[in-house]
């Protein structure tokens, strides 16, 4: 967790999701999100929810967003900026310091990246379970395993010496480890297959409803840059996404996956 933390402090999450590859990751996970979602007013729990991007916009849409987080720097920058959130404070994805049933929707955007062995993940959506309500909606977030690779191709970094252990193990067995202080290779974690998300999920307990592929192919395209700031271009980019978010054989493409359940 130290690792983890000190990682978070180098890198300004609050912004990933603003502009390249993280602007398609975040508005495809909000279509994803908007075709399962009650009408508001609901409840919301973010655990793991960082410095509030999801938070603050459900917030604006008329939903009250509590979000929890393990990271300082997080929780100051979600105080700062989330003008639409009920309440930020410190907290583990694996002990909610909640009621049963208080929520009508949980997030899990983040922690089932750095929770990197099984039984932790499990106990994680077991937890989400139990703050959720009857029927109540889990959106659950894991990194595909084969984004590194594919993030590496694109970038240059395949080439990188130091880069090449990572990214053997990555592909071994999903577990992603740098020892080598550069924060461009990321920070402890677990890359999910789309059938080990799905397994946990199922394992915890809950209805399960989609797993997606959030951002699908579009994101290794030499031009992104220039596609998406083209409106047209940028339509393309998500339809392409939406094209094949269920197809088995494409869903590790995308750099993240997205699990939909719900509370039996």
């Amino acid at each position: 967790m130290r690792e983890i933390i000190a990682h978070y402090g180098q890198v300004r999450e609050e912004e990933r999701l603003a502009s390249g590859w993280g602007a398609l990751e975040l508005a495809r996970t909000q279509e994803i999100m908007l075709r399962h979602l009650p009408a508001p007013p609901a409840k919301v729990l973010d655990v793991g929810g960082a410095a509030g991007v999801y938070s603050e916009w459900l917030g604006r849409r008329g939903y009250t967003a509590h979000l929890v987080d393990p990271v300082p720097r997080h929780l100051e920058e979600a105080r700062r900026a989330g003008r639409h959130i009920a309440s930020v404070a410190m907290g583990d994805a694996r002990t909610l310091a909640w009621p049963n049933g208080a929520f009508d929707i949980v997030l899990l955007m983040g922690p089932l990246y750095h929770l990197t062995g099984r039984e932790e993940r499990v106990a994680a959506l077991r937890e989400a379970g139990r703050v959720l309500r009857g029927g109540g909606l889990l959106f659950a977030s894991a990194i595909s395993r084969f984004a590194p690779l594919l993030e590496a191709l694109v970038t240059g970094i395949l080439d990188d010496p130091g880069f090449a252990p990572i990214l053997a193990q990555d592909l071994r067995d999903g577990q992603h480890r740098n020892a080598t202080g550069n924060p461009l290779f990321f920070t402890t974690a677990f890359l999910h297959r789309p059938e080990e998300l799905r397994a946990e999920v199922l394992e915890a307990g809950f209805r399960l409803i989609e797993v997606a592929g959030i951002e699908g192919p579009g994101w290794i395209a030499p031009d992104f840059a220039s596609r998406w700031r083209d409106p047209a271009r940028r339509e393309s980019l998500l339809s392409a996404a939406r094209a094949v978010e269920h197809e088995e054989a494409l869903m590790g493409m995308s750099q993240h996956l997205c699990a939909v359940a719900a509370k039996g």
